[in-house]
């Protein structure tokens, strides 16, 4: 069975199935790096928390950095807010955002405990 959380014509931002939850790209408010990336992340807690997972059960993250010259500043960010010992398998790139006012786009990939 597969649940859509959230959908819209072009798409959902949670996809539900075999108690996984694989959620559309994050992007956060603010003008650093920083701010961006907290704001991201706390998104994404916000939809983990929704389908009832958690960082701790993140399985893949992939991050898109409009410039990897940031990527130290991303890093400061998201090391914090991984809990120890939980780390996901994680890829990390370059690409041009949807806009250019935006640095960082998370996307989560996570299991959902029974």
């Amino acid at each position: 069975m597969i649940k859509r959380i959230e959908t819209g014509t072009r798409m959902s931002k949670v996809v539900i199935h075999n108690d996984v939850a694989y959620l559309c790209g994050q992007v956060g408010s603010g003008t650093t790096v920083t701010e961006q990336t907290k704001d991201c992340l706390a998104r994404v807690d916000a939809l983990l928390e929704q389908v009832r997972s958690s960082r701790e059960h993140m399985l893949q993250a992939i991050v898109w950095m409009s410039d990897m010259a940031d990527v130290a500043e991303m890093n400061a960010v998201w090391d914090a807010w991984v809990p120890q010992g939980h780390a996901p398998a994680r890829a990390c790139g370059e690409a041009k955002l949807v806009s250019e006012s935006l640095k960082v786009e998370v996307i989560v990939t996570a299991a959902i405990p029974s």
